[in-house]
């Protein structure tokens, strides 16, 4: 039997005394206040994600689109169409962008916050907005779109970090997985305009929805500063005291004597402090040790699956894998992606909820099998649907199955890849690396999102149906690695995990400095207890 190493995590102190707050977040009200400006802020990015991914697949039903930027070509049915390689390229510069934002974003994040961090990526997609909407040339939108792909990455950075810096623990795992089931609603935005704009006879049937991008960017900057900085940050920079009215605020209520604020507190303090003096806050830190260079393969992995498992060919492709389905007309197919969308968001939204209850590796494994199974079934369909074409006919039945599969692909890949990516990042990396560890993941994701947007048009072009099947062989692969490398977080707070792969000392020196607090108090400001009486009971037990 293969022995996998699922890490070892510190003395849950915190994770107890959370399980002891039996009120309901929607019963705090101030809680509740900041979880309202977290959706509109954080969750605005991956909505502008959602957008994005959604606006440049349902610009390819624009007729205008093609003729504008394909400088006229025709393809063999004389229709206009940009050059395979070329709309590859358009659809992926996005990612390309985000490429050469990484060095620069997670540096940014740690010097300036969470919440500037957000406020600059935003700033930048609202000028490359505005930039592909008022193109006059294929290069022009190539540019833009490159730009878009910068700012994402400062937003995606930060955003992911400050939600789960910023939540309430017994709430941060189900809010990270929140943050990505709202790329829907973006794609659900994009899908439905594209419904009002595709039959546009004049160019603003793509320049209309191309500014419309700016929306969620504005959405992120009216909203930013009306949240609180992230506790862990603050801290980080000297300033325990702002940290510690924040937590006060909205993890207690108000409760300046709150037990949990004081074991946060020290957990924090005492956590990053430690990860200080052993880290030297450089991207080489990321492969000095045994425990970093396992977070960065396993962070690689998830960045190339999140990409790599089929959603870049249904997300991006989904026009020509509907004529492949025989749904050729234009109405027909915007109809089916806004359908799709909305199908996303209330799976991707209800799995989020959900998924957090059980271990990570076991939803990494179940989403891989299953995405697995659908890409063989669609793969099946779309060779049935070939053969009948062929032979000069048709064959409705596999074209609803290839349908049926295509809608049953997003709870597959969402259980996995999409509800777990930034819950399972956070709790994987340590605070002092966070934001690079989250930038690691997007460099491999935006690698390759970036090869598969290219290959896609001219591997669907060249061998169709057969391309399918290499992605079934390759969703197999993911999950022989996810069993063998994934490490087990659930069940922890951040702190609790920072020591993941490390000495075991580590974590005993953070549970015994929460111990401390809770017991004694300490010379920071926080209550203590008089000489000879200990403080509430707390259940440990020394690892």
């Amino acid at each position: 039997m293969v022995k996998v190493d699922v890490g070892s995590t510190a003395d849950p102190i915190v994770t107890r005394l959370v399980n002891e707050d039996k009120v309901v977040w929607y019963k705090k009200p101030n809680l509740r206040r900041m979880y309202l400006f977290l959706f509109l802020c954080c969750m605005g990015v991956e909505m502008t994600s959602g957008f994005d991914s959604q606006l440049i697949n349902t610009l390819q039903f624009a007729p205008t689109f093609h003729e504008y930027l394909g400088g006229g070509r025709r393809n063999s049915k004389n229709e206009f169409a940009i050059e395979p390689g070329l709309l590859g390229f358009v659809n992926s510069c996005y990612q390309l962008g985000s490429i050469f934002a990484v060095p620069f974003a997670p540096w940014f994040a740690q010097r300036f916050g969470r919440r500037w961090s957000i406020m600059l990526g935003s700033g930048i997609m609202i000028f490359g907005a505005l930039l592909q909407g008022f193109a006059q040339h294929v290069a022009m939108y190539i540019i833009a779109r490159m730009i878009l792909g910068v700012g994402i990455l400062f937003c995606i950075i930060s955003g992911a970090a400050l939600i789960a810096e910023l939540g309430h623990p017994k709430e941060r795992a189900v809010l990270t997985s929140l943050f990505n089931s709202s790329y829907f609603i973006g794609q659900i935005l994009a899908s439905a305009i594209a419904i009002g704009t595709t039959d546009i006879k004049s160019n603003w049937a793509w320049r209309i929805p191309s500014l419309l991008q700016i929306c969620p960017s504005m959405l992120q900057i009216c909203t930013v500063f009306l949240l609180p900085e992230s506790p862990r940050y603050l801290i980080s920079r000297d300033r325990d005291d702002e940290a510690r009215e924040i937590l006060i605020k909205y993890h207690a209520e108000g409760d300046a004597s709150s037990i949990l604020v004081q074991a946060e507190m020290a957990q924090i303090r005492e956590t990053i402090r430690t990860e200080m003096e052993v880290s030297k806050q450089s991207w080489l830190e990321l492969l000095k040790t045994y425990g970093m260079r396992r977070r960065f393969i396993v962070t690689l992995f998830i960045g190339l699956f999140t990409q790599l498992s089929g959603n870049t060919l249904l997300s991006y492709y989904s026009g020509v894998l509907f004529g492949m389905m025989g749904y050729t007309e234009p109405s027909v197919k915007t109809r089916i992606n806004l359908a799709n969308a909305c199908w996303g968001l209330f799976n991707a939204t209800v799995i989020a909820l959900v998924v957090t209850r059980f271990k990570r590796r076991h939803m990494y494994m179940l989403s891989a099998t299953c995405m697995c199974l659908v890409f063989v079934a669609m793969t099946v369909s779309l060779e049935r649907m070939k053969v009948a074409i062929d032979a000069g006919g048709t064959n409705p039945s596999a074209g609803i199955s290839g349908l049926f599969w295509y809608f049953a692909f997003s709870p597959c890949y969402n259980i996995g890849n999409n509800a777990l990516t930034y819950t399972y990042l956070v709790e994987l990396w340590p605070y002092s690396h966070r934001s690079r560890g989250i930038g690691v993941q997007q460099i491999f994701g935006k690698l390759a999102g970036f090869f598969s947007t290219n290959v896609n048009s001219i591997a669907l072009d060249a061998i169709t149906w057969k391309y399918l099947a290499i992605y079934c062989g390759w969703i197999f692969c993911e999950l022989c690695i996810v069993f063998l490398l994934y490490p087990e977080t659930s069940g922890r707070t951040l702190e609790e995990l920072a020591f993941l792969f490390e000495d075991s000392s580590l974590n005993e020196r953070t549970a015994s400095a929460v111990e401390k607090q809770i017991h004694f108090g300490d010379a920071s400001g926080n209550v203590k207890h008089e000489e000879g009486q200990p403080g509430p009971e707390v259940k440990t037990t020394v690892v």
